[in-house]
């Protein structure tokens, strides 16, 4: 049996171990070596890398993966969808959705990993339709998690739908590390039976149990793993990719990852990561292993934000606090899983109760929109007191929510006007208008002094 590796180095690995602050000019030069290295494919994009790219880093997230691509011709590139969400925390109408998948595959996306926050399928169908229309893989991503409404019969029906609907691949994502060895085992053997598309399975080192868990994974079907280059393994990262490679190789299975080129990968990204560690980007604590999160199930990069969060307020002695609340919140709102953005929502009301010492005082915009029923049907019950205390008369929505949504792209072109030089410009303020608007302006900056220097020049 072969066993295929994607590596997550550019974006879930820095995603959960520096809150994806790495810049592209960090990692350029070893790109070419990595395009060498036999992965299955590379995720580089989606997931938190482009708000980062236009928040933090001063990059433009489309040239980012156009760069990309030319420097990995021979590996599928591949990046992570919020579904109706895309890459920001509501949902989007479905013109919107439509045009952000065809720019992203005519810019370089070979493999869209689609999932639902909730496992709501009306979410995810308008993006794989149109992944699979576009010519790239639509791969149907199941939100992991465990609670009295997450079930391996759910988990199989789930999987079974979402062949039905026309993914060339299923993904079990374990985001916070959770899913133990036997249950990995029980869920790998139960969606293959129920499905002919290959398994994927990703997971987090954050409990400690994620080398076990792939073994045994691997063990029942598994066809891929999501592993990290080693110094950017391990904590709330992905299990170390040549340990894993080692590792199956020496029990059998079949594996082509060039082990020359892993290493020429990791000797290039050791430095980089001991800067983060000396600058205080790296928090030591993302590195270790947290047993408690098989109680909190916090997800690797929500725990370091949350972490984050808390130092800018003065408040990381309070992270024990937080980490209590948080799985109370989660019951309250019906066991959603721990992805963003409900992994936002939830690690964000629970420390808002924490710091303000009442329960629900305040309740933040966003959970009342999951509450009004804008990011789709909750797993569980939801508490009803917390539905009444946030909306008081108001009836939920129970349709799928985008359907209430009218097309925007169009709309949106016509308003900025000179703003936005083509359409993937539209796309990004769309999906974080005042975020674009400030990089939009540095961007422009830097044009014009460009400009400026050339004619002195001359």
């Amino acid at each position: 049996m072969k066993v295929q590796f994607t590596e997550t180095v550019l974006r879930d690995a820095n995603q959960s171990l520096i809150a994806t602050r790495l810049p592209f000019d960090k990692y350029a030069p070893i790109l070419e070596t990595m395009d060498k290295a036999g992965f299955y494919s590379v995720e580089c994009w989606g997931g938190a890398t482009f708000d980062s790219c236009l928040r933090f880093l001063d990059e433009d997230p489309w040239e980012r993966l156009r760069k990309i691509k030319e420097k990995l011709p021979n590996t599928k590139l591949q990046m992570l969808l919020r579904g109706q969400n895309l890459l920001g925390y509501k949902h989007y109408p479905d013109d919107v959705v439509r045009k952000f998948i065809q720019h992203s595959v005519s810019n370089g996306i070979d493999i869209i990993r689609i999932f639902d926050a909730l496992n709501d399928l009306r979410n995810i169908r308008v993006a794989v339709e149109e992944t699979n229309k576009c010519g790239a893989l639509a791969s149907g991503a199941i939100s992991y998690t465990t609670s009295p409404v997450h079930t391996l019969e759910n988990y199989a029906k789930l999987a079974k739908e979402m062949e039905e609907m026309g993914v060339g691949s299923i993904c079990v994502k374990d985001m916070a590390g959770v899913m133990s060895p036997q249950e990995a085992y029980d869920l790998v053997k139960a969606i293959k039976s129920a499905v002919k598309v290959p398994v994927v399975v990703h997971t987090h080192c954050t409990t400690g149990l994620a080398f076990m868990t792939y073994m045994k994974a691997i063990e029942a079907g598994a066809d891929v793993v999501d592993t990290a280059i080693s110094c950017f393994s391990g904590g709330t990262s992905q299990p170390a990719t040549e340990t894993l490679v080692y590792a199956m190789r020496q029990a059998g299975y079949e594996v082509d990852v060039n082990d020359k080129c892993l290493k020429e990968i990791n000797d290039f990204f050791k430095p980089i990561r001991n800067e983060y560690l000396e600058s205080g980007l790296l928090e030591p604590t993302v590195l270790a292993t947290d047993t408690n999160a098989l109680n909190y199930q916090i997800p690797g990069g929500m725990l370091s934000n949350l972490i984050s969060q808390l130092k800018a307020q003065n408040a990381l002695d309070r992270l024990d606090e937080v980490l209590i609340e948080t799985p109370k919140v989660r019951k309250d709102l019906g066991y959603p899983p721990l992805v963003t953005p409900m992994s936002q929502m939830v690690g964000v009301q629970a420390a808002t109760n924490v710091l303000i010492g009442e329960r629900y005082k305040n309740i933040s915009k966003e959970v009342k929109a999951y509450l009004r029923g804008e990011y789709g049907q909750a797993p569980g019950e939801v508490d009803k007191e917390l539905i009444k205390k946030a909306l008081g008369d108001e009836a939920p929505v129970t349709c799928r929510f985008a359907d209430t949504l009218e097309d925007a792209f169009e709309k949106t072109k016509a308003e900025l006007g000179d703003k936005a030089k083509c359409d993937e410009d539209v796309l990004s303020y769309i999906a974080f208008p005042q975020v674009y608007e400030k990089f939009n302006e540095k961007r422009q900056a830097k044009l014009e002094n460009r400009a400026k220097y050339t004619i002195e020049e001359m």
